[in-house]
This record gives C-alpha cells, structure tokens and sequence, in this order.
C-alpha cells in the first residue's frame, strides 16, 4: 500500500499542474487558435516540433489533431537542419514544445521557420525564454514542480503539454464545425469508423435470420421459429407486418414457472409489448447507444409505418467489430 500510495502523492502532482495550467489559460491561447484557424482554412497545416520528451509529446499531439480534421506533421529539430525543414512552408503555423524554452536545437531553427514566413506559437513554461521572445504568440504551460522526486525528469511539464495540446486540438475540432460524419471518414478501418459510416440496413438480420410470428401463435411455435432463426427473440406482428411484442429467451426463463403448460399459451400472453424499435436509416453507434440506454439484447428494426423490417441481436456485433 505504501507503493500505491505514493502513485497517488504523483497523480496528484500531475493533476495540480494541469489546474494550473488551465488556470494560467488567457488571450495567448485565443490568438494562437486564431492563427492556426485562419491557416487551416487557407489550406496550410501544423507543424509540431521540440526535443526529447517534448517530441514524443507533439507526435501524440498531432496525431490527435489530424484525426480529428486538422491537418498536422511532426518535425524534428535536428532534422529540419539536414533537409526536414521542406515540411514547413509559406502560410504554416509551427507550435514548438519546450518548458525550458531553451534548447539549442529548437532556438536555432525559429529564425530559419520565420524565412519561410511561417508563424511560430510556443508552449513553454518559461515566458521570458528565447523561444518564447522569438514566437508570434505564447501559450504558457507553467507548472510548479515535475512528479519526479529529483523534480528532473519531464513528468508534470508533459503530462501538461499534452493536456494543452488536447484543448487545442478540441478546439480546433470545434471551431471548424468538425462532425461525426467526418470523423468517420478518417476512421473507416476502426471500430469507431465503422460504427459511425454503417447504417442500420447493413447490419440487420433480414428473411430466415429473423424469427417472426403472427399474433395468434403459440409459444411452442415461436420456439420454433427462435430455433429456425438461431435467434434469442422472436418478433410478434399483426396480419399487415406491424410490430405487436416481442419475446425473448429471458421471457421463456421467467414464465417457465408459471402454472401450467407453456407452450401451449398464446404468444401473446407472454410477449412483451410494444418494444424498443429503430428504423432502418439509422447509423451502427446508434444502435450501440439504444442497446445500452434500454438494456436490451434484440432491437428491432422497422419501417415508416411501424411494419417489420428487419432485427438486431447484440451477440451479432462483436462479429461486425463494432466494439
């Protein structure tokens, strides 16, 4: 215990210097967004550098805002000296990640993205820094001490740049009316992407797959049709298709103990009534939402005029990697 708390003495550094960071938040985070707002809107990008930890921090960063519709490359600053600097042209706004706002590498190269006529905005914690005297504007990422017990590794100082990095790019994301359907069509390979561009009609059992009955059926003969369709619902409608109930494996469970003969019964007896029901025009992370919101394990997809149009088990998802 005496480990654990010790790692909650360290998060709670980290958590401290990120509240006063965003504390620290003024007109210099707004100027920067205005910037890198007109310049993707000109069709220019962002580019992120800075040195050892910090440039595993403005990969992380920039891979977040190019996901998210702001496009974004990451720039070495030993590289940029031997040919990398192409990255960065006319027009591009360059966020440069330091806390000391000091290092060699970095300082050296502001002069060099101020002849390619880019801007610079830096995200130090040091605002009286070269890199912060020589950047168009500043963002200050000041924190009091690292979670380090020596205070030398970047620990605080990062976890706080990413932090500002992930305020920027939501805002960014914001700003520029990026949608869920644009997420999507960056994401078409994942989970997510999949969820959000799949609609209803693709992923829904149709024909033998689903098991239906007229009102009037027994219980035995929706067992029938569940087992047909190896399925763990089956749909009950009237005489023009149009959704009446539902009964599930968990309905069978329940009644069984029920004097007399189920089976025998009425299916309508039994079922559960007007049901939980989606139309077919509907996207995939929809269908996740209604699953979890109802607690459900079937939805039932229907059209216009409430007939039955297709149906959904939420065994059938993991199957389509929808989660």
């Amino acid at each position: 215990m005496e480990y654990v708390q010790r790692a909650r003495e360290i998060i709670d550094i980290e958590i401290a210097s990120v509240q006063k960071v965003r504390d620290g938040l003024g007109e210099g985070f707004a100027r920067a967004v205005e910037l890198m707002l007109e310049a993707l809107g000109r069709g220019n990008k962002l580019v992120l550098t800075g040195l050892g930890k910090s440039f595993h921090i403005a990969q992380k960063i920039a891979a977040t805002m190019t996901s998210t519709g702001s496009t974004a490359v990451v720039l070495h600053p030993s590289e940029a000296m031997h040919g990398d600097l192409g990255l960065v042209g006319r027009g591009d706004v360059v966020l440069a990640l330091s806390y000391s706002g000091a290092s060699d590498e970095l300082v050296a190269l502001l002069p060099v993205i101020k002849r390619a006529e880019a801007k610079v905005v830096a995200l130090t914690g040091d605002l009286d820094s070269p890199l912060a005297r020589n950047s168009d504007e500043v963002i200050p990422v000041t924190i009091e001490r690292e979670a380090c017990p020596l205070n030398i590794s970047p620990t605080s100082s990062t976890t706080a740049t990413l932090a500002m990095g992930d305020a920027l790019a939501m805002v960014l994301l914001e700003a520029r009316g990026f949608t869920r359907d644009d997420y999507a069509k960056l994401h078409p390979g994942g989970a997510i992407g999949r969820a959000l561009l799949l609609e209803v009609r693709d992923i829904m059992r149709t024909g033998d797959r689903m098991a239906c009955v007229v009102t009037g059926a027994t219980v035995r003969d929706a067992m029938l049709a569940m087992t047909k369709a190896r399925s763990g619902s089956v749909v009950i409608v009237d005489d023009h298709q149009a959704v009446l109930g539902i009964f599930t494996d968990g309905d069978l469970r329940r009644h069984l103990i029920e004097p007399g003969i189920l089976l025998d019964r009425l299916v309508d007896d039994v079922m559960t009534p007007h049901p939980v029901t989606m139309t077919a025009d509907h996207l995939a992370i929809d269908v996740l939402a209604h699953f979890r919101e109802h607690n459900i394990d079937d939805l039932i997809i229907v059209d216009a005029q409430g007939r039955l149009a297709g149906m959904i088990d939420v065994q059938d998802l993991p199957k389509m990697k929808l989660f």
